[in-house]
């Protein structure tokens, strides 16, 4: 199995993970049932899988949000908790180059910048949560307060009512 950044940081902070690799179908639009394939391909609850989220506020500051993959991100929570008066999801083709990661393998740990990071409060009702390993077809399964603690994350409610 591939080391990713992500890997790497989480055997650096000695904080315990399971990496799983999975037959990824190139689909990783929500309303197009990406997670639930996911979370079936893990053998894990839909509600389990966290997608991260690179937004930009007006004042081009980048910041990483991560959510249960069954639900949107309210974008007024995620102003609230940034501090800011717009974001918006910067665009599939601009990941790369501000982040070192593609759509569909982009994970919390690792990017090329450290950016602030917020994490739905959802997450920690679970004992196990995944996110993305940094690649395409992995994804890493830890505690969401190890997650938290490897991302020095602020755990805010972040969903779409």
């Amino acid at each position: 199995m591939k080391k990713t950044n992500a890997i790497r940081i989480l055997e650096s902070m000695k904080i315990p993970y399971e990496a799983k690799e999975y037959d990824d179908d190139g689909e990783h639009e929500l309303a197009k049932g990406a997670a639930e394939r996911t979370a079936q391909k893990l053998g894990v609850a839909p509600e389990t899988v966290f997608k991260t989220i690179v937004m930009r506020s007006e004042s081009k500051e980048l910041c990483v949000f991560l959510q249960s993959a069954l639900h949107e991100i309210n974008l007024k929570k995620a102003r609230n908790a940034a501090g800011c008066k717009e974001i918006n999801p910067v665009k599939p083709e601009e990941l790369l180059a501000l982040t070192g990661y593609v759509r569909g393998g982009c994970s919390p740990l690792g990017m090329k910048k450290k950016l602030r990071t917020f994490i739905d409060s959802s997450a920690l009702t679970h004992e196990k949560i995944s996110v993305s390993a940094g690649v395409r077809g992995m994804q890493l399964t830890l505690s969401p307060e190890n997650l938290v603690r490897a991302t020095d994350a602020e755990v805010v409610d972040l969903v779409l009512e």
